[in-house]
């Protein structure tokens, strides 16, 4: 409650400036007094409401809800015949769900000419049971949900991918990428930028990604520089299924450019905030055993192609004894890296129950907590550009091109 010592000045609310320094500094600490003890004191009203009321409290906290950029995230609005839909920001999961009640809307219409007719043909009046259809229709439209309600989720950058919704159109185009037969256990050749020192993160690289070997580039003045395209054809030769080029800048990882064989894409990430794993507080050593992996909100076509080139750089069943997971988390358009180790323990008395993304208790298990320790490296990438096939060294045809996006709440992944 407010201090009964201090009244606040009648002064304290005019709005010109007081010519004396010291007054006008004794003006402003009246007032940030009188603003602090209205507000304590609508702090304590409140909890003192709620205490007697619970439900109250229940929702002030569903009201206070932030307004974050996830949450006003505006998307493109596009036709069905868009095509593959890659470089507009669309909800795949959205134009799922409008095909899937255009379909249900067109067997509904046949549906309705079809008792029409039979109605026809019969004795009975038409117009006798069309006012009840009439009404479960409007109702039903009633409940349905706008698109932008649909879309809009306080929890959606904790989401998983769905790879299941993949345009077609985008499925064709990429056949490679989007292969879900006969997929061959992946195999990468890892390698720098000419005049690297970047060796040790490279050889960090192949902890990270199964099956990948590491290869420097030469340096020497006599010899010979291979290109990217070289390269490519090297491994391609060998059964690789990938080349990963890892670029530097005043002897830091800057770049990584990631080369799908035989054919492509390509991808080009600039990379930030590289760790190693050594240099992390409590950190672990990883293990030979191939990670789980997990993509996280990748939600418009480039994101589900982003995301399966990321799915086939790791083998598709993994060896759960190691125990090891591999996050990919994709929020604003930047994907951060993790490596973890996790084990499952009993819940401590001090601690809370596993909460779901809809903020509620998971059942079935109340006992149970994960531990994780990171393992490392950790590292942010932001993907700039898409290739047609393998690089050149001019006039390269690319499939997307990150530009300067000038609003704020548009993604692209």
């Amino acid at each position: 409650m407010a201090s009964k010592r201090f009244k606040p000045s009648p002064k304290a609310s005019l709005s010109f400036k007081v010519a004396n320094k010291e007054k006008r500094q004794k003006l402003h600490i009246g007032r940030k007094k009188a603003q602090d003890s209205i507000r304590r004191d609508e702090r304590f009203r409140r909890r003192r409401e709620e205490d007697k009321d619970p439900s109250l409290r229940e929702e002030r906290l569903k009201r206070n809800i932030p307004l974050t950029l996830e949450r006003k995230r505006v998307w493109d609005e596009v036709d069905r015949d868009t095509g593959d839909y890659l470089g507009v920001s669309v909800d795949t999961e959205r134009l799922k769900r409008q095909k899937l009640e255009e379909v249900h809307q067109a067997d509904n219409e046949d549906d309705e000419l079809d008792g029409q007719e039979s109605d026809r043909d019969s004795m009975i009046d038409p117009e006798s049971d069309t006012g009840g259809e009439e009404e479960a229709a409007s109702t039903k439209k009633s409940r349905t949900r706008s698109a932008t309600e649909r879309a809009t989720s306080p929890t959606q950058s904790t989401t998983s991918t769905n790879l299941d919704l993949t345009p077609e159109a985008l499925a064709a185009r990429f056949p490679t990428l989007f292969a879900t037969e006969n997929l061959l256990t992946p195999k990468i050749l890892i390698t720098t930028s000419l005049n690297s020192n970047l060796h040790h993160e490279a050889q960090l690289l192949t902890t990270l990604f199964p099956h990948s070997v590491y290869i420097p580039r030469s340096a020497h003045r006599y010899s010979h520089k291979f290109s990217v395209r070289e390269i490519c054809s090297f491994a391609s030769n060998r059964s690789f299924t990938a080349v990963m080029v890892l670029k530097e800048d005043q002897k830091k990882p800057t770049g990584l450019t990631f080369v799908h064989l035989p054919h492509g894409p390509t991808f080009h990430f600039s990379i930030s905030n590289w760790v190693e794993g050594k240099k992390l507080p409590g950190h672990g050593n990883p293990t030979d055993h191939t990670p789980e992996l997990i993509l996280n909100n990748f939600r418009t076509p480039l994101g589900l192609l982003t995301a399966h080139l990321f799915r086939t750089m790791f083998p598709p069943q993994p060896e759960l004894q190691g125990r090891q997971v591999v996050t990919l988390h994709n929020q604003r358009d930047y994907i951060f890296l993790r490596r973890h180790r996790y084990v499952f323990r009993e819940k401590r008395p001090t601690e809370k129950n596993v909460i779901g993304p809809d903020g509620k208790e998971v059942k079935g298990v109340e006992g149970i907590r994960a531990g994780l320790q990171e393992l490392g490296p950790r590292f942010t990438m932001k993907l700039r550009r898409v290739d047609k096939g393998i690089q050149r060294a001019s006039g390269q045809e690319w499939e997307w091109k990150g530009s300067m996006e000038k609003q704020r709440t548009k993604f692209q992944l």
